[in-house]
């Protein structure tokens, strides 16, 4: 009887598996993650490093920067590439914001560490945005990158 008990409160104890979620939000993200293999997960995720940013924008490739950081960050650190976009985060999706991304260049997302860029850059991949990517490590690693003399 101590055994059943014990074992009664021992698996209340354990979390019990997610009841509440959305099934066909979750299968969408499924579809989405499933080509995801170890070794290509930067490629699938899209993720550009500085270096490759800076290459890009030297040849005069023809890239739209989307800075998500909050109007605060942007006002103390701004980023001044022509035609860049400044929307915060809980800001891009938006109707009238998503209307402004372009579809027919890279458009290259990016906020201070390089987390923020990262999700927003998948979830507008998985709307249907096929060419976006996040820059990794986001503003801090392209500074460090360039050197604090050059970045600014």
């Amino acid at each position: 009887m101590k055994r059943l008990v014990a074992l009664l409160i021992a698996g209340s104890l354990v979390a019990p598996p997610a009841l509440a979620y959305d099934e066909a939000l979750a299968k969408t993200y499924e579809r989405f993650f499933e080509s995801f293999e170890e070794k290509q997960v930067p490629k699938a995720m899209h993720l550009i490093p500085p270096e490759k940013l800076i290459t890009a924008i030297k040849n005069g490739e023809d890239l739209v920067l989307l800075d998500v950081r909050t109007r605060q960050e942007q006002s103390v650190v701004g980023v001044t590439y022509p035609g860049t976009l400044h929307m915060p985060m809980n800001e891009v999706f938006k109707p009238e914001n998503l209307a402004q991304i372009p579809t027919d260049k890279k458009v290259v997302v990016t906020c201070q560490a390089g987390v923020r860029c990262t999700v927003i850059a998948t979830a507008l991949r998985n709307v249907g945005f096929d060419n976006v990517y996040a820059t990794k490590g986001g503003l801090a690693a392209l500074v460090k990158y360039l050197g604090a003399k050059t970045a600014f």
